[in-house]
């Protein structure tokens, strides 16, 4: 790789992490108290769907069986989550979204929405639809 397309792929990758650390303040600034980032994202996956597994929980984003085990933990103790068995697989487990945790998903995305659609406004909706497919194609390309 050349040296000007070295320089572009750290620029890129900067504004991408700057992007992302500016969002993670931003979002842990809005989102309701106790909330972190990760219980909503875990929340709103379990919210648009049906029972999944820590493991694929984990593996969607890209953390380890651990990391996941804990934030499952502290989602299960606030009544957010219910954690069963799998009834085909005993060794394995099924998560799934108790009401409390649907109502605090709503609660957190009726606390961020303000801040995203300021974001999208300032931007303007044709310069967001432009990145949406770029940005999909960047996420997909280091999975």
């Amino acid at each position: 790789m050349s040296d000007d397309k070295n320089t572009l792929a750290i620029m890129l990758f900067s504004e991408l992490l700057a992007a992302d650390s500016a969002l993670r303040g931003r979002l842990t600034r809005v989102l309701p108290k106790g909330m972190e980032i990760s219980h909503f994202s875990v929340l709103n996956t379990l919210a648009r769907g049906k029972e999944t597994s820590p493991a694929k929980l984990a593996e969607r984003f890209g953390v380890t069986r651990g990391a996941m085990t804990n934030t499952l933990t502290k989602l299960e103790r606030a009544g957010y989550v219910h954690v069963r068995p799998d009834w085909d697989d005993a060794r394995r487990k099924m998560v799934g979204i108790l009401p409390a945790g649907s109502r605090a998903r709503d609660d957190a995305v009726a606390a961020i929405t303000p801040m995203i659609n300021k974001v999208v406004e300032t931007l303007g909706e044709e310069q967001v639809r432009a990145a949406l497919p770029i940005l999909r194609e960047i996420r997909l390309k280091l999975v």
